[in-house]
């Protein structure tokens, strides 16, 4: 185990963001995945997490994963651009009307392309439909440096920051910023 500090950040919206939404762009389109296969799921989070030291759907045996995925209230949208997966979300409606972002994030080719933003907005809008009184999400100091800013210009209020130590299993062969190793 290699034990990392992270400030985790929790936020929350309690009303949908009125205004002018970003598109995506013509080549882009959200699909939703209403039986997304573990290997599949485990590509799109190993993937878009490799960089930011997300490890902990990484543990789950198989029966864990599929537990997780199968709950009523688990909606896992992929962002395709030209037919490529290039990112993904994660709601988690199981504690309804509090909605939580549970994952979010793109794939390292399609960081840079304006292509995050417009894919929150499509994350809170489809969060806000059916039973929604609140969006909740966190980051941490382990995420991309523009996801704390994001999140706060599509209109989540931050509630606090917390500091966290979590346990790394090494085994995973994640690359470990050098901001977050402690000692």
């Amino acid at each position: 185990m290699q034990i990392i500090g992270v400030d985790v950040t929790f936020l929350r919206m309690d009303r949908p963001v009125l205004g002018v939404v970003p598109a995506l762009p013509a080549e882009a389109s959200v699909v939703s995945v209403p039986r997304c296969s573990s290997a599949y799921y485990r590509f799109l989070y190993d993937t878009v997490g490799q960089d930011y030291c997300w490890w902990l759907r990484r543990t789950l045996s198989e029966r864990e994963l599929r537990a997780v995925l199968d709950a009523p209230g688990t909606d896992i949208h992929v962002l395709m651009v030209k037919g490529e997966p290039a990112g993904f979300y994660e709601l988690d409606r199981g504690h309804a009307p509090l909605v939580n972002l549970s994952y979010f994030g793109l794939l390292p080719w399609a960081l840079g392309r304006g292509l995050g933003y417009a894919l929150l907005h499509h994350a809170i809008f489809t969060a806000w439909q059916g039973r929604c009184t609140a969006l909740m999400v966190n980051t941490c100091t382990a995420d991309h440096p523009r996801a704390l800013p994001n999140y706060l210009k599509a209109g989540f209020r931050k509630l606090r920051t917390v500091r966290e130590e979590w346990p790394l299993p090494v085994s995973l062969g994640l690359r470990i910023p050098q901001h977050l190793l402690l000692g």
